[in-house]
C-alpha cells in the first residue's frame, strides 16, 4: 500500500470513527511520564484506550491486575472508579459515554467473559450479558450512553448485539 493510499485509508477510517464516536480527527495525545503510576502515562502496560470528549478510559496492569482506569485529559488527573474492579476479574475493551457517566467493558472470571456497565453517578456495576448464551466481546457505548453494542459468538458465528443500558435488546430493522 502506498503512503498516499495509507493516508486515504486513515482519513476514511477516521471519517467512519467520527461518524460512530464523534472523534473529530486523528490526533496524538501526549502526556508526561509518571513513574509513580498516578498519571496516564506510567511504567505499567496500558491497553485498549478509548477517548470520548475529555475522558480517556483504558485498561492497565499498574496494580498487578488488569483493571479499568479513567483519566480526565482536561484536568490531567486520574478519576477514581469505586467498586468497578474486582480481584477475581480480568478487565478488557473499555468504552465510555461522551459525558463520562457510563463505562462498558468486558470482564473475565474463571474463563467466562461478560459485558458490564458501570454508572459513575451511582457507582454501580451491572452484568448486562449474563442471560446471553455464547461468548461476548468488544463492547462499545453510544455517545449519549443510551445504547450498547458488542459481539456475541455462537456456533462459530459472530453477531452484533445492540441493546439499552438495562441489557434489553433493541428491535432493529
Amino acid at each position: 500500500m502506498t503512503s498516499t493510499n495509507k493516508g486515504l485509508l486513515l482519513i476514511s477510517i477516521c471519517t467512519f470513527i467520527s461518524f460512530l464516536t464523534s472523534c473529530g480527527y486523528p490526533r496524538l495525545l501526549n502526556f508526561p511520564f509518571d513513574p509513580g503510576g498516578r498519571g496516564l502515562n506510567s511504567p505499567a502496560a496500558e491497553f485498549n484506550p478509548h477517548v470520548a470528549s475529555r475522558y480517556i478510559v483504558f485498561i492497565s496492569d499498574r496494580n498487578g491486575s488488569q483493571d479499568v482506569y479513567l483519566y480526565d485529559a482536561v484536568e490531567k488527573v486520574p478519576i477514581d472508579l469505586p467498586r468497578i474492579n474486582a480481584l477475581n476479574e480480568i478487565a478488557s475493551d473499555p468504552s465510555i459515554s461522551e459525558d463520562g457517566r457510563y463505562i462498558v467493558f468486558t470482564a473475565s472470571r474463571q474463563g467466562r467473559a461478560d459485558i458490564f456497565i458501570y454508572d459513575r453517578q451511582t457507582e454501580q456495576k451491572r452484568n448486562i450479558s449474563q442471560d446471553i448464551k455464547g461468548e461476548v466481546r468488544h463492547p462499545t457505548i453510544s455517545a449519549d450512553g443510551s445504547r450498547i453494542a458488542f459481539e456475541v459468538g455462537r456456533d462459530g458465528q459472530w453477531d452484533i448485539w445492540v441493546g439499552d443500558r438495562e441489557g434489553k435488546p433493541l428491535d432493529l430493522p
